[in-house]
Parts: C-alpha cells; structure tokens; sequence
C-alpha cells in the first residue's frame, strides 16, 4: 500500500509535533527537578544536641550542633549548580514555548545543545560530589578517624539523598534532550 505525498507530510508534521511535545516535556521535568534539588537542600538544616566530653576530668556537655548545606562546599556547589541548572531549564522552556513553530537556525539549535550538554556535565559532578560527602556521613571513614554523622543527623541525610536522586533525574532528562536532538538531526540528513 502506497503513501501518498500529502500523508507523508501529516505524518511528517505529527512527528515533528510530537518531538516539540517530547522536548517541552522534557525541559519542563528538568525544570522542575532541578527546583526541587535546590530547594531541597537549599533548605535543609538539622539542629541535635550532641553530648560531649571535651577533657576526660569534666563532666560532660550538652551542645547544640547544626548540620545545613552550606557547611560543605559539596553542597554548595551541588545547590549553585542546581540553581543555575533550573534558571537555564527555565529560559529554555519559555524560549520552546514561544519559538513554537517557527524554523529555528541552526546557531540557536546548537547554542541549546551544547548547553543542555553543560548541564548533563555539571548536574552529574554535583550530584558526585554530593553524593560521595553523603556516603562520608552515612558511613564515615575509620582510616580518618572521621566519624559517621547520619545517624545524629537523619533527617538532614535523608534530604540530601532525596536532593541527589532528583537532581541526577535531571541530568538524565537534559541527556535525554541532546539525544532526541541528535535523533532529529539524524532524521533530517536521512
């Protein structure tokens, strides 16, 4: 059974359709994780009194100690990278919205590849980073001597493992955006 010319450009028009869908969805869930990281973590903080014997001869103290972000440098650059992740989501989405149906150039098509690039780059090393000061606190470092702090800290930790999860969702998201604009120009050469 033949297809005739005007069905090939329907069907050439659903597709296209259909990939504006897919990337606008795409964006828009990156958008929304990216948010949910920073803000996440952006606002996670845990105050626990911990007893302490500083000198062997003294009695013992009880002092309040808080865990929050931005104590780690990890942490900062994981809610730094999210933040500007979720800014650049942002125009990408509005600049989808309102190029909607128009031939994009070429320039502004690579411009956005290379960037979601950069985020798929910088959510994964701040997920990283995150991730590995995480593992410190939940399991420490007997080599070290440092000791484990998820277990004063629960709450603090859980947060941040949540952070991490839908951050690097993310980054699974902007890598899914390169590579359905790898997918669409592979269709336009073939």
């Amino acid at each position: 059974m033949e297809v005739g010319g005007g069905q090939v450009k329907e069907l050439a028009v659903a597709k296209k359709q259909n990939m504006r869908w897919t990337e606008f969805g795409l964006r828009l869930l990156a958008f929304a994780n990216t948010l949910a990281a920073a803000l996440v973590l952006g606002l996670d903080k845990q105050t626990k009194v911990v007893v302490m014997q500083i000198i062997p001869t003294l009695p013992a103290m009880n002092i309040p100690v808080t865990a929050e972000w931005k104590y780690m440098s990890a942490f900062v650059y994981f809610v730094v990278v999210n933040a500007i992740a979720c800014a650049y989501a942002f125009v990408s989405l509005v600049l989808t919205l309102v190029c909607k149906g128009q031939k994009s150039s070429r320039l502004a098509s690579l411009v956005l590849i290379v960037l979601d690039l950069v985020m798929v780059a910088l959510l994964f090393s701040s997920g990283g980073a995150a991730f590995a000061v995480g593992l410190l606190g939940y399991k420490g470092n007997s080599h070290v001597r440092w000791n484990k702090v998820c277990n004063v800290f629960g709450k603090f930790c859980a947060q941040v493992g949540g952070a991490v999860t839908v951050s690097l969702a993310a980054a699974a998201f902007f890598l899914l955006l390169v590579l359905l604009a790898i997918f669409r120009l592979h269709n336009k050469h073939h």
